[in-house]
Formats: C-alpha cells, sequence, structure tokens
C-alpha cells in the first residue's frame, strides 16, 4: 500500500478547504465532501464536492510512481563483501 498522503485543496474567497487523505480514507473524505456540501453554514457547494470529488477519483487510477532508483541499501552491502 501506498503511504502518501494526499492534498486536496479548495479557495473560495477568503475561505480555504484543504483535504489530507491517505488511500486508505479515501472514502472517508468523499462522505466528508458530501457533509461538507449539505451544510448551509459553509460556502462549501453540491458543485465543488463533485469536482474534488473527481479528482479524488483520478487520482487513485494513475499507476503508482515506480522509484527512479534502486540504490542499495547500508545493510546490502553484506551481500555484496
Amino acid at each position: 500500500m501506498n503511504q502518501d498522503i494526499n492534498v486536496l485543496a479548495l479557495v473560495k474567497g477568503s475561505e480555504r478547504y484543504v483535504f489530507l487523505y491517505d488511500d486508505s480514507s479515501r472514502a472517508e473524505t468523499l462522505r466528508i465532501l458530501g457533509r461538507y456540501a449539505s451544510n448551509p453554514q459553509l460556502s462549501f457547494t453540491w458543485y465543488d464536492a463533485a469536482v474534488l470529488s473527481q479528482k479524488i477519483r483520478r487520482e487513485s487510477q494513475k499507476p503508482t510512481a515506480q522509484p527512479r532508483f534502486d540504490m542499495p541499501l547500508p545493510t546490502d552491502m553484506d551481500e555484496y563483501c
């Protein structure tokens, strides 16, 4: 499992909505978007929730990045000596 933290942000005037989530909490983040959209005290709309939900889903479909280099660890040196 990927241990990266995803950051999703929305700026609406003076308000800032910032969501931090990992792969295991993606579904909960989608539910929170719906809760925010249904809260009349927030400027967060259903359109905002739809756009951010689409970004979350699109990000989850991207292939995971592979390391660019395969460097030996210090503990691997025993194998080479």
